[in-house]
């Protein structure tokens, strides 16, 4: 028959230690291995037994621990003769404080992710139309969240917004109106689509586009030009840099993809 569990005036075993400190036996036996809290006593069984001095101990071992200290540096405050504890437990007190700025920068941080996860543009009204422009309709953000939320794409361009600022913005804006600028003086020099001008400008706008926004796919492009073209604000928008710009954009776009094999007739999203 297996032993009789021992009564507490004879100590407690490794089970009914853990319990009352809220430790795991791992922890115990591990603190047993290295030399940190060993147990005074044995049952005749030779089970481990720890006096009421040796879970006093491992009282204080816990409570080291929950500040943050390591095994070596408990062992030096419980057992260094020379060890300077208040000195010792300022210097954990530094790190806590460092790791709670640490933290708290990185709540400010997931506020902005989730930020930019729900409304696209971390800018307020006022931010929006000073860097996108006066034709900008903050709208259009919440109706991207509505019909892209749930894609690779929103969640790249969430990330993107969620580490940018106004300065940011504004230069990503400055590209894209480069391009749009570049589209509108080739429409008017009679540049046709299809040809190495048009070309070349239609991948502009998909580099320029995906370093700004995500990653766009010579079939995304297609998909979106055509957007471009048959949304009305979207259509007012480049219409506004050059009347019928809108749907000459989508004839470039789509002769562009005709050269990569690419049939804009069948073009989906992705």
């Amino acid at each position: 028959m297996p032993a009789a569990p021992p009564a507490p005036s004879d100590g407690l075993t490794v089970g009914q230690v853990a319990t009352r400190l809220g430790v795991t036996v791992r922890a115990l036996h591990h603190w047993d291995e290295i030399g940190l809290a060993r147990p005074s006593a044995r049952t005749a069984a030779g089970y481990r037994l720890y006096t009421a001095d040796d879970v006093e101990r491992l009282q204080r071992i816990v409570v080291y621990r929950e500040t943050g200290l390591g095994l070596d540096a408990v062992r030096a405050v419980l057992d260094g003769p020379t060890t300077d504890v208040p000195a010792a437990l300022r210097a954990q007190r530094a790190e806590v404080a460092a790791r709670a700025e640490r933290l708290r920068q990185l709540g400010v941080g997931l506020d902005g992710f989730i930020e930019a996860h729900e409304r696209g543009l971390v800018l307020t009204a006022e931010q929006q139309a000073a860097i996108l422009g006066p034709g900008w309709d903050p709208g259009w953000s919440a109706e991207a969240r509505r019909r892209y939320g749930d894609t690779a794409e929103w969640l790249r361009y969430a990330e993107r917004s969620a580490s940018r600022g106004p300065q940011e913005w504004q230069g990503a804006a400055d590209a894209l109106a480069g391009v749009e600028v570049a589209l509108g003086e080739a429409m008017d020099d009679g540049v046709v689509p299809g040809g190495p001008e048009a070309n070349r400008l239609a991948e502009r706008h998909r580099e320029v586009f995906s370093a700004s926004c995500f990653p766009l796919s010579r079939q995304m492009q297609v998909c979106l030009a055509r957007r471009f073209e048959a949304e009305p604000g979207f259509a007012a928008h480049y219409d506004g840099v050059r009347p019928g710009l809108a749907s000459w954009f989508r004839r470039i776009v789509d002769a562009n993809a005709r050269t990569h094999g690419i049939d804009p007739a069948t073009a989906t999203w992705e």
